[in-house]
């Protein structure tokens, strides 16, 4: 279930990686059985981490330039979706900052309109330790996860 790519497969056989939830919890991407016998325990440590922090930012940039952006779709509405709730976890669109750095969000409230759609939320998010309130309309927001109550 956790090797599910999460997004599709590229047929580019320079980039055999796979995005998956396996890949984010283990950080390996590959079976790696490299023999580290002939080193001693400082450079093993040293090694290890330093392969480590490569597949962390392989990992950061694929899922940046590959699954971040498939998150929202731009299509026009064809058809009524469910609206955004309370407690659902948001990504905040920030035009300023990179889209990999845009802060992630609770909703706090709702404001629907007149036809019962909600247009406007109240984002309640933690930047640099403090807590901030920021009302977005919907369309400045990302649905990561919606509220499993």
């Amino acid at each position: 279930m956790n090797s599910r790519p999460l997004i599709p497969i590229s047929s580019d056989p320079d980039s055999p990686c796979v995005l998956s939830p396996n890949a984010l919890l283990t950080t390996k991407t590959v079976d790696c059985d490299e023999d580290f016998s002939h080193l001693n325990i400082r450079d093993v440590y040293t090694t290890q981490w330093k392969f480590v922090q490569v597949l962390a930012e392989q990992f950061w940039t694929q899922w940046r330039r590959e699954y971040l952006q498939t998150l929202q779709s731009r299509r026009k509405w064809q058809q009524t979706q469910e609206n955004i709730k309370e407690g659902d976890t948001v990504i905040l669109k920030d035009g300023d900052q990179h889209r990999n750095l845009w802060p992630i969000g609770l909703i706090e409230h709702i404001f629907p309109s007149k036809d019962n759609l909600v247009r406007k939320v109240l984002v309640r998010t933690i930047r640099d330790g403090q807590v901030r309130v920021y009302v977005r309309p919907i369309t400045q927001t990302v649905l990561l996860c919606r509220n499993a109550l």
